[in-house]
């Protein structure tokens, strides 16, 4: 069984062919293109390089493609893309208007290249489904929840792969086997004794942090869109709600341009005086850019904020994890992130923290009570993975 996982960005097709044939999961092979201006070449080049490189014969050798999809309007979990999710997707377009309109652009695309191919996908938000009530309520009218004004909560797949590896990592099997199952059960596999807690930062352009209790999410610092909770490359973050109708007044800009500038030149952008790109801001905070040293400043305070959360809620704390290219490559920041945590048992290891760079690793001293781990993210093998439990099912 051959799976195409397909990531589509608005410039950008990444993909990765996996195998699961004979009860094993393989990597085949991966690729992609950027600087895009229509996604069909690249879908079309992307088919190429699978026959060329002798992975399919043609499209029909493929399962089916899988979509790491971010939002729909009552949809969630792992479903089918039909026309109707695509137009539920599109509800929600101006909710996640950096995510939704490539995906939902490049899913129609690929329906119309390969009709007989069927495309599946794993909603981000499917990770928080039984997450607590309160942990994803505003405080908001009944009306407002009803149209959908609730915490989401998103990089589920990441998040999910976290939970499943820090496990194993950790020697809990129990709690690895019931992440592996949490969209089959939702969460009912038994677990032994003690909890096992683990905060799982997955930090890159796009950040949030994600509380886990025995495989299952308790919360997630982002909210109701991709727009919230630590800053982003150029998106917000978290904001009071007035903020938006206070600048709207005081700049005399419309709900477009506010929405736009939110979207696009806020965040670490926004911060640092036009750099987004996180190698960007170091070079000039080392330097002595001022706006560029509170760019990262902020950013460290943000995620030890629901770092300090999440350790609240989940009674201590087993493991941190950090993942994502900041994560997993930046070992400033991490030794920013965990600066004077001793007295809550976190404690790094400056020379293992210097030498790890995107690859797996524990890096915490010997006397840290909690285990600080880096684990590179895998979230197209989780979306594979979810595909084929799909077909398998349906």
């Amino acid at each position: 069984m051959k799976i195409l996982v397909a990531n589509l960005g608005s410039t950008s097709l990444k993909y990765r062919l996996f195998d699961f044939s004979g009860g094993q999961e393989h990597l085949l092979t991966r690729g992609g293109m950027e600087r895009l201006t229509d996604h069909a070449p690249a879908i079309e080049a992307c088919l190429s390089d699978l026959r060329q490189g002798g992975w399919i014969a043609s499209e029909s050798d493929l399962a089916a493609v899988g979509f790491k999809t971010i939002m729909a309007c009552g949809v969630n979990g792992c479903v089918r893309l039909n026309e109707s999710v695509v137009r539920a997707m599109e509800e929600y377009n101006t909710v996640a208007p950096a995510h939704n309109p490539p995906y939902i652009a490049g899913i129609r695309l690929f329906a119309k290249r390969m009709p007989g191919v069927p495309l599946v996908g794993l909603f981000e938000t499917a990770f928080y489904q039984w997450a607590p009530e309160a942990a994803m309520r505003y405080a908001v009218p009944e009306a407002w929840r009803d149209a959908g004004v609730r915490r989401w909560g998103f990089h589920g797949a990441s998040h999910k792969f976290i939970a499943e590896r820090s496990a194993e990592m950790l020697c809990r099997e129990d709690v690895a086997h019931r992440a592996r199952q949490l969209y089959v059960d939702g969460g009912a596999s038994p677990v032994q004794q003690p909890a096992l807690r683990v905060i799982s930062c997955h930090l890159g352009g796009s950040s949030s942090v994600t509380g886990i209790r025995n495989g299952v999410a308790i919360g997630n610092s982002m909210g109701l869109s991709p727009q919230s909770g630590l800053p982003q490359n150029n998106r917000v973050g978290d904001l009071d709600a007035f903020a938006a109708p206070l600048a709207m007044r005081a700049l005399g800009i419309t709900l477009e341009e506010a929405e736009r500038l939110l979207c696009k030149e806020s965040g670490l952008k926004g911060l640092s005086g036009g750099y987004n790109d996180f190698r960007d801001i170091l070079a000039h905070a080392a330097q002595g850019d001022g706006a560029a040293k509170l760019a990262l400043e902020v950013y460290a305070h943000q995620t030890r904020h629901w770092i300090g959360s999440y350790f609240l809620q989940l009674n201590g704390l087993d493991a941190l994890v950090f993942t994502a290219g900041i994560g997993e490559n930046q070992a400033g920041m991490r030794e920013a992130i965990c600066r004077n945590l001793d007295q809550l048992g976190i404690v790094l290891d400056p020379k293992l923290n210097a030498e790890t760079k995107a690859r797996e690793a524990v890096i915490s001293a010997p006397e840290s009570a909690v285990k600080i781990i880096v684990i590179p993210t895998n979230e197209e093998l989780v979306v594979a993975r979810e595909v084929r439990r799909f077909l398998q099912t349906h």
